[in-house]
């Protein structure tokens, strides 16, 4: 018997894929692993709550230590031989600059890369990002892709022809949500956001005509139900470690639009429209040939379901439970 602990966030209303992910993987694990979870009891914000989660952690360190991402900080004091960091992105690296970038890259990445065994990344786009900034071994690096939640099934609908649903996830920067807006000037739809948006992406909303609607701090069955109602799926991102919404929209069956750079070509497979999201004019084409044309709307559902079947949870959960062994069997 394997005995991993999980050291995970304090639970971020409206931010749960972490969460969703690992406990998802942890439910199909083999039997020969035993699985303990630690939340941290403080949020990563300032440095008396991050110092408090460093010091507790240090005391509920199991066989195997698992860092399941976002508070790579509490790998300082865990034993090296036996911990396991995963990192799903780089993106605060990329959207920094100067001095900030550097403390960032230190604290955040660099020095909890030499606190741990192995670093797995969810994609093979990550793992390239990470070997450009940190000066580690590639072997040290391993990829193991997020896997499907449990939660989202295949649920077909008949299309709205006059007016199909849009849903974005995502109004960060890197979501690219403005230039989405400026795309479906003109076109008939209605657009379901699921996040806040700023006073800049509202005024914008209304100046082009969009008609919308926000969701916010759902939980993750609300999320699920978001997926069933629309029509497409747009997540034409700037920047994604992974892209789990476009795994998530072809389990339910719906026709992907995505970014044709960063980690979501890998992700998406032969199932999804490959847009630039740097060009307007690219993302409406996108989204009108999949409005205009049934058959390739069949088409990508088809291939996105067949996608799905790299992503299913046993899978992913049998390649942890190898690396989990190894780092057990080894001796130094």
């Amino acid at each position: 018997m394997i005995s991993v602990t999980y050291f995970t966030r304090k639970p971020i209303q409206g931010y749960h894929s972490i969460e969703e992910l690992f406990n998802n993987i942890v439910k199909h694990l083999p039997i020969d692993i035993e699985p303990t979870w630690k939340i941290m009891r403080h949020e990563s914000v300032g440095i008396w709550g991050r110092l408090m989660n460093i010091i507790v952690t240090r005391f509920q360190q199991g066989q195997i230590n698992h860092i399941t991402g976002d508070i790579h900080y509490v790998s300082y004091l865990l034993s090296r031989r036996k911990t396991i960091l995963t990192i799903h992105d780089m993106e605060i690296i990329v959207r920094n600059s100067g001095f900030h970038r550097a403390i960032i890259l230190f604290f955040w990445f660099t020095l909890p890369a030499r606190r741990v065994r192995i670093i797995t990344v969810i994609s093979e786009f990550t793992r390239q990002e990470l070997l450009k900034f940190l000066h580690i071994p590639a072997h040290r690096i391993r990829v193991i892709h997020n896997c499907i939640p449990g939660k989202i099934a295949y649920t077909p609908k008949k299309f709205h022809n006059k007016c199909p649903i849009i849903l974005q996830v995502g109004t960060k920067h890197n979501k690219n949500l403005p230039n989405l807006i400026r795309a479906l000037e003109g076109v008939t739809c209605k657009l379901y956001i699921l996040g806040k948006i700023n006073d800049e992406q509202e005024e914008l909303l209304q100046m082009v005509g969009v008609v919308y609607e926000c969701f916010s701090g759902l939980s993750y069955e609300e999320v699920v139900d978001l997926y069933c109602k629309a029509d497409i799926l747009t997540f034409v991102s700037l920047y994604e470690g992974f892209g789990l919404p476009i795994l998530e929209a072809q389990s339910v069956g719906r026709p992907v639009i995505t970014s044709d750079i960063s980690s979501m070509p890998e992700v998406a497979g032969d199932g999804a429209i490959l847009i630039d999201p740097h060009n307007v004019l690219s993302i409406r084409q996108g989204i009108l040939s999949v409005i205009t044309h049934p058959q390739l709307r069949t088409d990508l559902i088809n291939k996105g379901l067949e996608n799905v079947k790299r992503f299913q949870p046993e899978v992913i959960a049998e390649e942890y439970a190898k690396l989990y062994r190894e780092v057990k069997s080894a001796k130094k």
